[in-house]
């Protein structure tokens, strides 16, 4: 393994590949800034630029792209409150909130600080642990990818806030928008209306966009005259000491959670990044801080999304299965460039493997060096008076909802759901929830489609596979003991 990965470094440190690196690691973190485009839509826009390469040169640049991707979308979620990309989504719970109380720069270098640890950690994960995991995720069929959607469900629970029932009645909305579109199985159309943009169901860039970014700049819009005054004295440009004795344990176990979950096909950086910010919630002695602006918050969700990307490269390197989006569009790369992933690529083609590997490690290096000279420069965009800043983050809000399939419709329902996100932070219902579940509910009614063809109807099929029972378990402890705690409560304060 040692001599591979000598070999892999002697091939990624020439001048070309080091360029190529260089090129998709900036290009990667220009398209996470950017909301709305993603990694996916970056990757196959770029593709066709790879031709005259060699192969191993072009998976460089695209594997550059993919996490360098995760690294841009945290700022826009820290600074504006903005996801660059879905994985950043949770980045906004409490990276906003550490902007607004004038700590945007400590948010900014511990994101690119846990981006930087669990980009490395994953692909040491993926040099040690590659063909072993890809056997286990071999084992997943419908049924686990049922009970893990179910415990990834049960986390909402996690992030409802202070208000149990307002953040439930915001997983419901979620849970409903999630079924809007043609039925997966039977092709049934279900409450599109005949309405062609929601035929594929409602888009979770324009919810999550208008929920987040166009909510906050009607907020912002109350008062667009002057600068705020938490903004006036951004200091602690880099995480202190206490900043790094709170976030390193997080870093790490977001780190661990990314990877198995990324190993995983079809779980992806966004489900890895909401179980760690759920995950640290519930081990955390003061939970009700979070959303308020905490570090640990912050930490979490973007170790995670980056671990994830080394973690959906097991799968596609090991046995050919693309682990997300980004990983299917570079799958079909590999095979423009005649090369065929699986258990021969690392027997055939050593060192193209290896030299991928490599190359990882030195992007995810080149990324550290990238990003941390800009905090500054970021953190000092929030001094930019409000009457500047809303068009400009609504300009960047259409153009990257519109890009994702070319379609004005799914504008116009960004902003609807802006002014429902305007709404509910007035009310006081978390938009968290709202997200979740619009994700999981279409891959879990999936799931269980396919599980109950292979059983032939019959729900035993959940509970007579191992790790499927587990999974259930699992997500019945972790959705009780908040109610639990709850009802202890109400009882309490009678």
């Amino acid at each position: 393994m040692l001599d591979n990965l000598l070999l892999g470094f002697a091939s990624a440190i020439s001048p070309i590949n080091l360029l190529f690196c260089f090129i998709g690691v900036t290009i990667g973190t220009i398209i996470g800034v950017l909301p709305g485009i993603g990694p996916v839509a970056g990757t196959a826009m770029l593709i066709p630029f790879t031709f005259g390469m060699n192969a191993t040169s072009a998976m460089i640049m695209l594997a550059g792209i993919y996490y360098g991707t995760m690294y841009g979308g945290s700022t826009t979620s820290i600074l504006v409150n903005l996801p660059g990309e879905s994985a950043s989504v949770m980045t906004c719970l409490d990276g906003y909130q550490m902007a607004r109380k004038g700590r945007a720069g400590a948010a900014l270098g511990i994101s690119a600080i846990g981006s930087f640890i669990a980009g490395t950690l994953s692909v040491f994960g993926l040099m040690l642990l590659a063909p072993p995991l890809a056997n286990f995720a071999l084992k997943f069929g419908p049924p686990e990818y049922f009970s893990l959607m179910v415990l990834g469900m049960t986390l909402v629970v996690a992030l409802v806030g202070e208000d149990l029932i307002k953040g439930l009645i915001a997983a419901a909305l979620g849970i409903f928008l999630g079924t809007i579109g043609i039925d997966p199985i039977s092709g049934i159309e279900r409450l599109s209306y005949g309405v062609l943009t929601l035929m594929d169901g409602v888009s979770f860039v324009s919810v999550s966009v208008g929920l987040f970014a166009v909510a906050e700049v009607l907020e912002m819009s109350e008062n667009p005259s002057k600068t705020p005054s938490y903004i006036e004295n951004i200091s602690n440009l880099l995480p202190n000491w206490q900043d790094w004795k709170d976030s390193t344990l997080p870093m790490f176990r977001g780190s661990v959670i990314g990877f198995f979950v990324g190993v995983m096909p079809g779980a992806g950086a966004t489900i890895a990044s909401m179980l760690s910010y759920a995950t640290e919630k519930k081990l955390s002695k003061h939970p009700e801080k979070f959303g308020t602006g905490i570090i640990e918050g912050v930490a979490a969700p973007e170790s995670a999304n980056n671990s994830a990307t080394g973690g959906a490269m097991v799968p596609l390197l090991t046995m050919g299965i693309p682990g997300s989006g980004t990983t299917a569009v570079m799958m079909g790369a590999l095979l423009i460039h005649g090369l065929r992933p699986g258990p021969l690529l690392f027997e055939k083609h050593p060192e193209f493997v290896w030299a991928v590997i490599a190359s990882m490690y030195i992007g995810n290096f080149m990324l550290l060096i990238l990003n941390l000279p800009l905090v500054g420069v970021w953190a000092r965009m929030l001094k930019i008076p409000h009457k500047f800043l809303i068009p400009l983050i609504l300009a960047f809000s259409v153009v990257g909802v519109y890009t994702v399939n070319n379609n004005l419709g799914e504008v116009w329902i960004m902003f609807v759901f802006g002014i429902i996100g305007y709404f509910m932070k007035k009310f006081g219902f978390p938009p968290a929830p709202v997200v979740l579940a619009l994700v999981l509910t279409p891959l879990m009614e999936h799931a269980l489609q396919q599980s109950l063809q292979m059983s032939r109807g019959n729900f035993s099929i959940f509970f007579t596979r191992p790790i499927s029972l587990i999974l259930l378990m699992v997500a019945l402890i972790s959705f009780s003991s908040p109610l639990v705690r709850f009802f202890l409560r109400k009882v309490k304060s009678l």
